[in-house]
């Protein structure tokens, strides 16, 4: 994007969708990428890229490139020069697939624009020219779409990383509409905007329909004439009840008048609203609250309660203050008047495509719609240059999508009455700058489950470590909070990663996308708090600030990786935007060589009818366990950490079981996709990127599964992961079960004992399709003294069946599981 002015890129993501954007900036002139279809039903001959061009058109595109970039291999696979071309009457400039109409500019054959992860960049004059087959590079960028699919397995990260650092690539839903649709570029709030799925439109306005609240948000101001009276249009859902429309006067943040409305039905509804009471009708505040008008009685203060939506306003000579803002729109701007109030009054109408509230940016001028949808128009705005770099400079590595933020330190509870110390610090892992687009800090009251605080972060950005801080204005926020907002507890705050409020879930503690949860007390509070943590963390007690913990003040101060785990947080003195000051790691000894998981199956219980899975470990005689943790990866890539406590046996076995035999419980488990066993030297009890990983099975190549396995940095499992080799075998009277390989060759046999079946194994030092026989030593499998096999049936004949399956040609020497 062409402008006058540099301001920093940011990304946003949508319903179905995670969309690369940029900010803009009100300006006379300026070119973007506003629309991309990349995929059609069936035969791709309507793809295009559209261009845009705000300002006077026709305008030349000399000295401009298209640059399409594969994702797979980070490099261009085309290159379009738009030296010569111009857009036409209304600004659009099309390139696309020869069948499409209207008929694009400069015309491609089809199938010509990749689904994704993939790349298309628009350079400027400064660009340093990218040839076919080159690298991608991020020098002289205008304007740029990261995209991927959801039938892609692999991302584009390595494209964002340069493109689009600390942002997400794009996921183009396939399945969003019947038919065809297409990325466009949406207007959202003041210099924000995104991309959003819809019908395609090539040349011509994107369709981006305003949504609709989930209960009720202020739709339109219009506060005119000599006697400062008019009309508040409340938008309603599904919502019920009594709502007060609250004035405040900004020269005492006092209340002007109040006016209540009974939401009975869905619909748009004025509310009379009497201005003529302000002190200065250039600058103020209307607030909307759940309840009645008489809990905001005239000259009542600013309620301390954060309202369902808010709209303030000024001109350049009489601006609302701190107090007001930061309780009422925090992180957000007043909407400025251009124009005199006193001879053209106030009249903003709600277009923003975005379903936050309490944002006066959303709001523009436009012409009067009482009773019907707001008269919007599509552009508002001009996107800006970007950088590749961050600003300390520091190259971006890829940074996988799965990594997102974390709750990192709390101040709940500062010394004196005042409470101007309170924060709550987010980070984001990657230790880089990141964008915070649609990510939501919420905090929940303890005693109710009831959210009473919520915010949306869209536009902002992580400092260049990850840091970013919300809190009181004694620590110099990113984001500025009233004082004493931030309940002492027992409470909960919780991160999500959602386009619209969590608390539109509905009246219960919202379950779908958080990240990270804090679940604290007081001391002498309840230590359950039963709802919240059987929601949040269960089977996990609530943190304590424990306020006699050291001299000065303190915080719950996270030392571990491990998210929605309590015990990776401890009591330490305040760092907002540092390192943590976490206690030094306790030093555990490292485990001896040798010790590895040695069998799995599901036994028996005592008492049971039902076989439930056991993990048997072996390593040499009477050896601590201290700090190993077994992590068992079940359906939907759900993830289960036990950590291991005792001493191996004199015969070096230690069994894991949900049995009264067993030398450690195990809860119930269902379907077993993987399990990890690994050594973790600080005793978390969770495999974090300091954990040394010991021995591994995996027994499916589920794709979810094999991305959660990405997230504990296991990168050996990409190398040694294959497709499972099954093997089926006939006895005399029976045909026995399918089994699949062992995948990690360690040197001690592993063994499974079913009913009337007794395992061997095979030492294979082929690769490729397994077929035939193979010259092999044939070991008998050694029989745990616990669990002993039945006996082997008479008569029975091992004979292998290969049914399907090929081996990862980089894995040999292999290990074949064979019944008999």
């Amino acid at each position: 994007m062409v402008c006058s002015e540099f301001l920093a890129m940011r990304v946003e993501l949508s319903l179905v969708c995670v969309a690369l954007m940029c900010v803009f900036k009100q300006t006379s002139s300026c070119l973007m990428i506003s629309e991309v279809n990349c995929d059609n039903p069936k035969l791709d001959t309507q793809e295009f890229v559209e261009l845009y061009h705000e300002g006077t058109n026709p305008a030349s595109l000399d000295g401009y490139t298209l640059v399409f970039y594969n994702g797979k291999v980070d490099s261009a696979y085309r290159v379009i020069d738009l030296s010569g071309q111009q857009t036409d009457q209304r600004g659009f400039f099309v390139v696309g697939s020869s069948e499409l109409n209207p008929r694009p500019a400069i015309s491609l054959p089809p199938n010509s624009v990749q689904n994704g992860p993939d790349a298309i960049a628009l350079y400027g004059p400064n660009w340093a020219p990218v040839a076919e087959g080159g690298p991608v590079s991020g020098v002289g960028l205008v304007d740029v779409v990261v995209y991927t699919s959801r039938r892609s397995v692999d991302g584009a990260d390595g494209l964002a990383s340069v493109l689009t650092p600390g942002s997400v690539p794009y996921v183009e839903d396939e399945a969003a509409l019947e038919g065809d649709e297409s990325i466009q570029r949406c207007w959202q709030s003041g210099n924000l905007w995104t991309f959003y799925t819809g019908p395609p439109t090539p040349a011509w306005v994107n369709h981006c329909p305003p949504p609709t609240p989930a209960g009720v948000w202020i739709n339109e101001v219009d506060l005119s004439g000599p006697d400062r009276r008019g009309n508040v249009e409340l938008s309603v859902g599904m919502a019920t009840g009594s709502y007060s429309l609250v004035l405040y006067d900004v020269t005492t943040d006092l209340i002007s008048t109040s006016v209540e409305f009974i939401a009975k039905e869905p619909g748009i509804f004025a509310v009379p609203v009497n201005a003529a009471g302000l002190s200065v009708p250039q600058s103020a505040a209307l607030a909307l609250y759940k309840g009645p008008a008489s809990d905001f009685p005239k000259d009542g203060p600013l309620s301390r309660e954060q309202p369902i939506d808010a709209f303030v306003y000024g001109d350049s000579a009489h601006m609302p203050s701190d107090n007001l803002t930061e309780t009422l729109i925090p992180g957000r701007k007043a909407f400025i008047l251009i124009d005199s109030f006193l001879t053209a009054g106030l009249h903003a109408s709600r277009c923003g495509v975005t379903e936050w509230t309490r944002d006066p940016g959303l709001f523009v001028t436009r012409p009067r719609s009482p009773g019907k949808p707001n008269d919007c128009v599509w552009f508002q705005s001009c996107p800006l240059n970007m950088t590749s770099l961050t600003e300390s400079r520091r190259i971006q590595p890829p940074i996988h999508s799965n990594v997102d933020f974390l709750l990192n330190e709390i101040n709940t509870d500062s010394p004196g009455g005042a409470e101007d110390e309170e924060f709550i610090e987010l980070w984001h892992p990657s230790g880089f700058r990141m964008s915070l687009d649609f990510i939501w800090l919420v905090m929940i009251n303890g005693q109710t489950g009831m959210v009473y605080y919520e915010l949306e972060l869209n536009g902002y950005y992580t400092d260049d470590d990850g840091y970013f801080l919300i809190g009181s204005s004694k620590v110099s926020p990113d984001i500025r909070i009233p004082s004493n907002t931030i309940q002492n507890g027992p409470d909960a705050i919780v991160l999500y990663r959602s386009k619209s409020p969590p608390s539109k879930e509905g009246p219960n503690i919202p379950r779908k996308g958080w990240l990270d949860a804090v679940v604290y007390r007081t001391r002498g509070s309840d230590k359950k708090v039963s709802e919240l943590t059987e929601v949040l963390t269960p089977g996990q007690l609530p943190l304590l600030e424990d306020i006699n913990a050291l001299p000065a003040d303190e915080t719950l101060s996270r030392c571990g990786t491990e998210r929605l785990n309590l015990n990776a947080f401890r009591v330490t003195s305040p760092t907002p935007r540092k390192q943590n000051n976490c206690p030094p790691k306790p030093t555990i000894p490292s485990p001896p060589e040798g010790l590895v998981i040695n069998e799995c199956g599901r036994m028996s219980g005592v008492n049971q009818s039902q076989k439930s899975l056991f993990m048997e470990l072996t390593g040499p005689p009477s050896t601590p366990l201290n700090g190993l943790v077994l992590v068992f990866f079940g359906e939907d890539a759900t993830e289960l950490s036990v950590p291991i406590a005792g001493s191996t046996g004199k015969d070096g076995l230690f069994l894991v079981a949900n049995d009264s035999r067993a030398d450690q419980g195990l809860p119930a488990l269902g379907h077993l996709g993987a399990v990890l066993l690994c050594f973790e030297p600080s005793g978390s009890g969770f495999c974090g990127n300091d954990s040394r990983h010991l021995d591994w099975l995996v027994f499916s190549d589920d794709p979810k599964l094999q991305r959660k396995l990405l997230q504990h940095n296991m990168t050996r499992f990409e190398k040694t992961l294959f497709r499972f080799v099954w093997e089926l075998f006939e006895c005399e009277s029976s045909v026995l079960l399918l089994v699949s390989a062992v995948l990690y060759p360690v040197l001690i046999t592993v063994c499974v004992f079913l009913r009337l079946v007794r395992i061997l194994y095979l030492d294979v030092h082929q690769t490729g399709l397994f077929s035939g026989s193979h010259p092999s030593r044939l070991h008998a499998c050694r029989t745990a003294a616990r669990i002993p096999p039945s006996p082997a049936p008479p008569n029975c004949a091992c004979t292998r069946k290969i049914i399907a399956g090929r081996a990862d040609q980089k894995i040999a020497p292999r290990r074949i599981l064979l019944f008999c």
